[in-house]
Order: C-alpha cells, then sequence, then structure tokens
C-alpha cells in the first residue's frame, strides 16, 4: 500500500510510523524544509518539499500509484483545498482532518467522505472510557462491501422520510439535527440543514452523491 501525507505534523508523523512499520510505502510532502530534513533522519519515506495544495506538487505524488492521501496539516482550510485537489486529480481515497467542528458541514456537501476531527474522536473515547465503557469502533463493523455516506439535507429533500429518493440498496441509519442524534421512525420528518447517515453498498455511492449533491 502507498500513502501521501499532507504535512508533517505530530498525527501525520505518527500514523506515517506505524505504516513504515508495517511495511507500506509512504511519502510526505511539507513546506519546511527544515522539518523535512530532520524527519529525514528518522522516517524512511519519500519526501516532496512545497505546498500540498498546489496541483503540480500532488501530481509529483503520482496520484495513480497512490491509495491514500492523508489531508493533515494545521490548517482546516488547506486541507480542505488539498482534498479536493486531490481527488480531481484521481487519489484513490483522501482523508481530510478538520479541527474545528464548523467546517463538518462543508466536507459532508463537498462529498469529502473521510473527514475527521482528531479532537472530538479522541474526547469521546475518554469520555466512555471515565464511564468504564469499551465502545466499539464503526470500522469494524462496516466491512467489506459496505459503505456508510452521509449528506446534509436541503430545500427538494425537505419533508417526510418516506419520500426520500433512495436506490434500492440504501438505509438511513440515523439522523444528526443541530447536533442532536435522531433515530429515524416511520413518521419522521426531515428538515433543512439535517445530516443523514446512510448504510449502503460500496457500488451506490457514486449514484448517492450524484443523486444528493449540494445545489450549485
Amino acid at each position: 500500500m502507498r500513502a501521501v501525507f499532507i504535512g508533517a505534523g505530530v498525527l501525520a508523523v505518527t500514523t506515517a510510523r506505524y505504516l513504515l512499520k508495517r511495511g507500506h510505502e509512504v511519502v510526505v510532502i511539507e513546506r519546511d524544509k527544515e522539518r523535512i530534513e530532520e524527519l529525514s533522519l528518522e522516517l524512511d519515506c519519500g519526501f516532496i518539499h512545497g505546498d500540498g495544495s498546489k496541483p503540480a506538487i500532488l501530481r509529483e505524488a503520482d496520484p495513480e500509484y497512490t491509495d491514500t492521501l492523508l489531508c493533515l496539516t494545521n490548517s482546516d482550510q488547506a486541507n480542505i483545498i488539498a482534498s479536493l485537489v486531490g481527488r480531481s486529480l484521481g487519489f484513490k481515497r483522501v482523508v481530510t482532518k478538520i479541527d474545528d467542528p464548523e467546517f463538518e458541514h462543508i466536507c459532508i456537501e463537498l462529498s469529502l467522505e473521510d473527514t475527521i476531527i482528531p479532537a472530538r474522536t479522541v474526547g469521546r473515547h475518554l469520555a466512555d472510557m471515565c464511564e468504564g465503557r469499551d465502545p466499539l469502533e464503526l470500522s469494524t463493523m462496516i466491512r467489506d462491501e459496505a459503505r456508510a455516506y452521509s449528506f446534509v439535507v436541503h430545500g427538494e429533500h425537505t419533508g417526510p422520510l418516506s419520500e426520500l429518493p433512495l436506490p434500492g440498496q440504501a438505509r438511513v441509519i440515523c439522523i444528526y439535527r443541530d447536533d442532536r442524534l435522531i433515530l429515524p421512525e416511520a413518521d419522521t420528518a426531515l428538515k433543512s440543514g439535517d445530516e443523514v447517515v446512510l448504510l449502503t453498498y460500496r457500488e451506490r455511492l457514486a449514484e448517492l452523491q450524484e443523486r444528493f449533491a449540494p445545489p450549485a
């Protein structure tokens, strides 16, 4: 497997170390030349000096031969832009890190499916640990051809959930409204701004993205 990282912060370097130990190929794109020189002494991987949000730099990372592009800089805006550029260049999978939850809806509307908010994930896990719980990670349950997909409701899709134009192989798992979890019922009505989470098959993702793309 081949992974390309944009940014050389703690999260990126830690993840890169794990991948290298497991025998995978890693490339790190970083703007700070001194940081590259520092890391080159401890990481046996490739380095590209430059701005990872620029198409020319990302092309140097060989999108066609890369399995995952991880946008992990300290700037949410830079990560979002780099993710969009990376997707347009053909990277198979793009992971987008954001620290400010206010950008989450933007990422959903831009169909950046693999968006992570590290502080929220770790904070929730620590809170569960404090309560003596051992939560089962979603990634252990969503396997094989199964995929989770979410979108934000706009005008044309407001109204009864039963009238939502879903393909045959997709089911609504839950709805988030103002960060509040709603488990769908037969009479649930969707409101503008709701985030709908679906469970579907991998081959249905393109159809869902086209059907529920945000209005231009």
